[in-house]
């Protein structure tokens, strides 16, 4: 098969011996979304830049349409690049930003001008075609950095935080805007994050980083119920990580984990090390209330917000704390308060066994 994108053991390491990625390895469809997803410094705006051309590649190849791009120019790949901070001329107006990529590939005038009317149209742009780009807000600011970026019709799209600089509200707005174009072009889109929101909501598939190094490639679907690894699990979602020792596997198809808690049970082999248990797997309720998997302690804190309702229960073996997500409009959530004794029970199937 040939994939749109494809990285084979890609790497960098800057000469101080700093690793900066480490053998990346991708395949990716014509028309999918994919985000790139870690904290600050992990390597995944490294990645983007070394597929667009700006960074160079220490060991590995990346692929596009089957051609081998690793040595090519910026300029030679079927790509275009959005930055955060849009990278717009500010003395030049929005038609000349949109329409610079064109005369870079020295396009004739013409078919440069029917193809810019038609993306400024599509952005709805037109009636600021003749002004300054730095006049305008940063709403449409990114719709300039977003026209201009397609313009030159490319086969993938790589976007570094383009909406980093948004606010919340406008943020959300260009979010849904962005799908929609995205699936209305069926462009193969390459999206960099740090945020768990744009990422499990627009991709449809999530590249988890830290460190340099690939942690897990994933659906959001997935990725959110069934993390790989500790630090997945850690970093998406609000998650209770329990650490114990292997118990082999239930009648049930189960696996086993021993627990300072007791024998917890839930999705894995049977010979992993840790329990992973999302805190809205959580069933809360009077303690003594007896459940298939039951874990008692004492609320702590109850933070009510909008519909759901978000608590910290202290658990009685160990002292651990932990997150609990529920909806905030059941009469017996509103009525307890901290200190109260209560029961936190499970169903096995919500609980992901991971080794450590």
């Amino acid at each position: 098969m040939v994939y749109d994108l494809e990285l084979n053991s890609v790497g960098k390491t800057y000469p101080d011996g700093t690793v900066a990625v480490s053998d990346f390895d991708l395949q990716v469809e014509k028309g999918e979304f994919v985000a790139f997803l870690g904290p600050s410094g992990c390597g995944k705006s490294t990645t983007l830049r070394m597929i667009a051309g700006f960074e160079d590649i220490t060991n590995g190849d990346v692929m596009m349409m089957g051609q081998n791009v690793t040595h090519l120019p910026p300029e030679k790949r079927p790509t275009s690049m959005i930055f955060q901070n849009y990278a717009l001329f500010p003395h030049m107006s929005v038609r000349e930003n949109v329409a610079f990529g064109l005369d870079v590939k020295g396009m004739p005038k013409v078919e440069k001008n029917r193809k810019v009317d038609r993306i400024l149209d599509m952005f709805d742009l037109e009636q600021f075609a003749d002004r300054k780009a730095d006049m305008l807000s940063g709403g449409q600011r990114q719709r300039i950095a977003l026209a201009r970026g397609l313009v030159v019709e490319p086969e993938i799209l790589l976007l570094d935080e383009p909406l980093g600089a948004l606010d919340a509200n406008l943020r959300r707005i260009i979010q849904n805007e962005l799908k929609l174009l995205q699936r209305e072009l069926g462009i193969t889109f390459i999206f960099v994050t740090h945020a768990q929101s744009e990422a499990l909501g627009l991709s449809d598939r999530v590249v988890v980083m830290s460190n340099g190094v690939v942690e897990q490639v994933s659906s959001p679907k997935d990725l959110y119920r069934r993390p790989n690894t500790p630090f997945v699990a850690d970093f998406i979602g609000s998650n209770t990580l329990i650490e114990g020792t292997p118990k082999g596997a239930s009648s049930a198809g189960f696996g086993l984990i021993d627990t300072p808690y007791g024998v917890l049970k839930g999705v894995g082999k049977g010979d992993e090390t840790m329990a992973v248990v999302p805190a809205e797997a959580f069933r809360i309720s009077p303690q003594g209330t007896p459940d298939e998997i039951s874990l008692s302690g004492t609320l702590s804190s109850r933070q009510l917000i909008g519909s759901v309702g978000h608590l910290k229960v202290r658990l009685d073996q160990g002292g651990d704390d932990v997150s609990v997500e529920i909806s905030a409009d059941r009469d017996d959530v509103r009525a307890l308060v901290p200190g109260a004794p209560v029961t936190l029970g499970v169903d096995p199937t919500s609980i992901t066994l991971i080794h450590t």
